[in-house]
């Protein structure tokens, strides 16, 4: 009767992996539980998680190609756009997030257009190697649109490029889905916690890392400046990544900000504590709800989880 903070398998956001193929279920060694999916056990695993009670998911794809400019992740019949068509005629009533970095799908791992005497784009004045802001803004907007087009319910830019949200704003309304809206990685950091992430999606970078575009783990009021520019340019969903270590930055937006927040419990998060439980350290059916009932608590509206399913059912 007392009890301040529940938890719902509806407060969950389960992401998923998919790849080409028939009859995959690839497991990622790192993240115990999770699966690469091809896109019939994706839907095997999205009726799954809807049996339970769990009624979003984010797709991150593995293409068949890379290249510079990650193409396969704007091609209508890639492996994302393909992977919403299969699962809104599966379960039209799941809400499908798409994920829109560029990282799985590009030969160099980068959330963006790298700068290279080979790229039509390339700044002299910048130093090779450097994530091109504005030109990368061009593809997310032309990306947003093609998975809006194959379904997607919410379109969820991840890159961290400055003006990305307005940028796919202005095209998802040119293009006539103004009602689609915007989950920004508004307060994502540069964290060591991606790794296993990195893993299941194919994504490490190629060469050094992403601090250029993600945030310093040490600042707070940048992330508050990040959330209010994301907000005037229009994004409807506020996101903090990761999730356990940042529980400071949910709390001040909690208190500062009116839009849905999410908070993404990251790979990491879920490999710590599937390691330290299988060593037989922490009881894991408990460490995992109370880690998921530390997130919302400190004021997330949305958990994006991987144990989304395994805590739907111990919640019923």
């Amino acid at each position: 009767m007392v009890q301040e903070t529940h938890l719902h398998p509806d407060d969950f956001i389960y992401p998923l992996f998919v790849r080409h193929g028939e009859g995959v279920r690839h497991p990622i060694p790192s993240m115990p539980g999770q699966f690469q999916l091809s896109l019939d056990t994706m839907i095997q695993e999205a009726q799954r998680a809807w049996s339970l009670g769990v009624r979003s998911v984010i797709l991150f794809g593995i293409p068949q190609h890379k290249d510079p400019h990650g193409a396969e992740n704007y091609d209508p019949h890639g492996i994302i756009p393909s992977a919403i068509r299969a699962l809104k005629q599966a379960l039209p009533e799941m809400i499908v997030v798409s994920d829109l970095c560029m990282c799985e799908y590009t030969d160099h791992g980068h959330c963006g257009v790298i700068n290279t005497p080979e790229e039509p784009a390339y700044n002299p004045n910048l130093p090779v190697g450097y994530v091109l802001n504005d030109p990368t803004l061009d593809y997310l907007s032309k990306t947003a649109v093609v998975h809006a087009r194959a379904g997607a319910d919410i379109i969820a830019p991840s890159g961290m490029m400055d003006g990305m949200v307005s940028a796919i704003r202005s095209g998802l309304d040119a293009a006539g889905f103004e009602h689609i809206p915007i989950m920004s990685y508004a307060a994502k950091y540069a964290s060591a916690l991606y790794g296993p992430f990195r893993d299941a999606a194919e994504s490490p970078p190629s060469f050094g890392d992403r601090s250029q575009y993600q945030m310093d783990p040490a600042n707070a009021r940048e992330a508050l400046r990040e959330v209010a520019i994301d907000i005037a340019e229009g994004a409807d969903i506020i996101m903090v990544k990761p999730a356990s270590f940042y529980l400071d930055i949910l709390t001040r937006l909690k208190a500062d900000v009116s839009l849905p927040l999410a908070a993404y419990q990251v790979s990491g998060e879920y490999a710590m504590i599937k390691a330290a439980a299988a060593q037989g350290w922490l009881d894991e059916p408990r460490i995992m709800l109370e880690s998921l009932l530390s997130i919302k608590r400190a004021g997330a509206d949305m958990i994006l989880t991987y144990f989304a399913t395994q805590a739907a059912e111990l919640l019923g």
